[in-house]
């Protein structure tokens, strides 16, 4: 039986000010990304129907690898979305969609730490691809309150090349 605290997303966000661009710091280890990965950045923006647009970039091996995906909210305070990988077209198909929930984001939103709620994935993202050491324990910090394990956590390298 599972004793962690259950999972809490903020109570609301601003979408507007939350889309751009933001690079991954540090991330729970996840089967859609490589260890090795580096230059890790999300971009989100608003498409045609208004819902979220993400785009995942990444380098492995020196190569760039890119997914493209679609984020909806699931509540009116916009703190917790499903995200679907699959193509447009199949993107219906039920038990498909990955949960993106936001658990802490500064005031500024230049930091964000999101995680989902059976505890499995987290990412700490920030506007540029270095953290202060002092903001970064504060983020995982909340992390490890939420029952978060951060034994596996993988330090995400940025080496200015951009992906």
């Amino acid at each position: 039986m599972d004793h962690r605290p259950d999972v809490t997303a903020l109570p609301s966000l601003d979408l507007q000010r939350y889309l751009g661009t933001w690079y991954e710091i540090a991330r729970l280890p996840m089967k859609h990304e490589p260890e090795n990965a580096t230059d890790v950045t999300a971009h989100y923006s608003l498409d045609e129907e208004g819902k979220v647009r993400v785009r995942n970039r990444c380098l492995v091996d020196g190569k760039v690898e890119e997914s493209v995906g679609q984020a909806t909210p699931v509540d009116a305070g916009n703190t917790r979305l499903e995200v679907s990988f699959l193509p447009e077209g199949l993107r219906w198909i039920p038990f498909t969609k990955g949960d993106y929930w936001v658990l802490k984001l500064d005031p500024e939103y230049r930091v964000a730490l999101v995680g989902t709620p059976d505890h499995e994935f987290l990412w700490l993202l920030a506007r540029e691809p270095h953290l202060a050491p002092g903001v970064r324990t504060a983020f995982l910090d909340e992390a490890l309150r939420q029952g978060f394990d951060l034994g596996a956590l993988i330090d995400t390298p940025h080496t200015g090349a951009a992906p």
